[in-house]
């Protein structure tokens, strides 16, 4: 028997005005994400593409495309959204991605680099700039990252680095989370298992049945929805969790049990 996942009738909601930055929002969850905040939430939404650009109509979303190349183009995209949004008070980055296919052993220099680039290095250096927007504004703040299950037990051979950097991100909360404590900034992180958003066919180039006999694996027997991701990071940017701080949420259905 399967824990189907089926929508609730409610949705969780951010605290009323907060303006809340999404890196990554063009890829499943980002949307996942941005669509829940926008229909539940009263807030102001940051949606960053780094590739493509976020199209809506919605006047509570501001689409924000730059690619991340450097430290300074993360802090350029804080600025930006802080000067049309007029100021920030949460940060969600869920960038990230695996780009060499094959075994470890055999990846070149540039694209270890640019797997720890893209998912440790990116990330911090959103996070750095946010903190310090917060900190001057000194209302406190929200910063969500994003993590994986898969980085607690070694990755795969596909996957390595990736892993490494997700791990990276847990050390990553906690030093965050002590430095924002004093002035109300809490930083936490989601540590994912196997979610339906298309990240493994993305990035993994898996078939359908590769799919199924990693879904097999689970023991609720199926992958989370993006939905529920979602949910669980609105909750860290709700009311509910002003004294949750330097933590990471499992979102996993059992996996590696």
């Amino acid at each position: 028997m399967t824990s189907e996942f089926k929508t609730p009738d409610w949705l969780p909601a951010a605290e009323p005005g907060m303006r809340i930055l999404v890196a990554g929002a063009t890829g499943g969850l980002g949307r996942a994400l941005v669509a829940m905040l926008a229909e539940g939430s009263d807030c102001v939404i940051g949606a960053h593409g780094s590739s493509q650009r976020f199209e809506t109509e919605n006047p509570k979303i501001i689409p924000l495309q730059r690619k991340f190349e450097c430290a300074q183009d993360c802090e350029d995209t804080v600025d930006e959204f802080c000067a049309k949004a007029g100021g920030i008070d949460a940060l969600v980055s869920l960038n990230g991605g695996i780009h060499f296919p094959d075994h470890w052993k055999d990846m070149p220099e540039s694209e270890w680099e640019r797997d720890i680039d893209v998912n440790l290095n990116q990330p911090f250096f959103l996070a750095r700039a946010a903190l310090r927007k917060m900190i001057a504004q000194g209302n406190g703040g929200r910063i969500v990252l994003n993590g994986n299950e898969s980085s607690l037990h070694g990755g795969s051979v596909f996957s390595l680095p990736y892993a490494i950097s997700k791990l990276g991100t847990d050390c990553m909360v906690q030093g965050l989370a002590r430095e924002g404590a004093p002035t109300g900034i809490l930083v936490n992180g989601v540590r994912l298992g196997f979610i339906d958003s298309g990240f493994h066919e993305r990035w993994y180039h898996r078939s359908p049945a590769e799919i199924q006999k990693r879904v097999d694996l689970i023991p609720l027997k199926r992958g989370g929805h993006p939905d529920e991701c979602a949910a669980l990071i609105v909750y860290l940017l709700s009311g509910w969790s002003r004294f949750i701080s330097g933590q990471m949420l499992a979102l996993t259905g059992g996996d590696w049990l």
